[in-house]
């Protein structure tokens, strides 16, 4: 089942309508054009109405709002088309702080439909743990997985916290590992639970 997940996930279908929002996980210097070429797309092409990612300092190897800020304002998105997340306030990130800061925000602004995107290599795991959260604080919420731009697969980068050096290639193996620790943790949703949601949102249940 988490080969179905795994293809679902990095090959979704988005819905006729402009969504609300497309949010970027944060990515280090190395990976994060990655995200900003979706971001690119989806805003020329008006499928999404803004472009969501976390108003906090330089953290945990994600180079900050301000400087995602300015960058994505260069590639020429306008500056109201670029929200910030309230900082969740914390001396660290990781991808669940990350989706659940996210999650909270779509709540309390009464989005409906946000497609979320990072790299691919960790898009499964991103996809699983925005939906773990929307299970938690916003179970009518239509998620989308949009995974970023692929870029060379053999470039050594530094990808989780700023910390792991491999290749894109070569981080798979953890991204999987990760999944299946967090699982058995009670971190993220089952790759069923996932699964289930996916079914009933194509079917406009949620």
């Amino acid at each position: 089942m988490l080969e179905e997940l795994i293809i679902r996930s990095l090959a979704d279908t988005l819905p006729n309508h402009t969504l609300d929002a497309l949010f970027l996980f944060g990515q280090t210097a190395d990976n994060q054009e990655s995200g900003f070429a979706v971001a690119e797309r989806l805003v020329r092409e008006a499928q999404v109405q803004r472009v969501l990612f976390l108003q906090t300092r330089p953290l945990c190897g994600y180079p900050g709002y301000e400087a995602w800020h300015a960058q994505l304002t260069a590639k020429g998105i306008a500056a109201d088309k670029l929200e910030g997340i309230p900082d969740p306030g914390k001396e660290h990130l990781h991808t669940l702080i990350e989706a659940e800061a996210m999650v909270k925000h779509a709540k309390n602004k009464g989005y409906k439909s946000i497609a979320v995107a990072a790299a691919p290599f960790q898009q499964p795991r991103a996809f699983m743990a925005a939906v773990t959260a929307a299970h938690r604080h916003h179970p009518s919420l239509y998620l989308y997985s949009l995974p970023g731009k692929a870029l060379p697969w053999c470039r050594e980068v530094t990808h989780s916290q700023g910390k792991v050096e491999d290749t894109r290639a070569g981080l798979i193996a953890g991204e999987m590992e990760r999944i299946r620790r967090y699982n058995t943790q009670g971190d993220l949703d089952s790759v069923e639970e996932v699964l289930g949601y996916l079914n009933r949102r194509d079917r406009g249940q949620l």
